[in-house]
């Protein structure tokens, strides 16, 4: 009985043995080297602008959004309006 087991257990444990490991697809790569150059603009984008006024943060966002479309890299698809000039110095 012992002897049956382990001759059926055998050529499984080699196909296991015998099987590469499983590696990252060229998906996974792509989408990783992509977030990883989307990161870098903001990064970029917040080293340049780096306070909380509302002023520099559409500054920032404007370099991020430049970043991103200067590097081709997919951007937000509903990006913040632009900041709107008053309604005096329009006319």
């Amino acid at each position: 009985m012992l002897k049956t087991l382990r001759l059926a257990l055998l050529p499984a444990a080699a196909l296991l043995l015998l099987t590469p490991p499983a590696g990252a697809d060229q998906n996974w790569k792509t989408s990783s080297m992509v977030w990883r150059q989307m990161d870098n603009c903001t990064r970029a984008a917040q080293k340049a602008y780096p306070d909380y006024t509302p002023e520099s943060n559409a500054k920032r966002e404007a370099a991020r959004q430049a970043c991103l479309r200067n590097g081709n890299l997919p951007g937000e698809a509903s990006a913040p309006p632009s900041p709107q000039q008053p309604a005096a110095a329009q006319q």
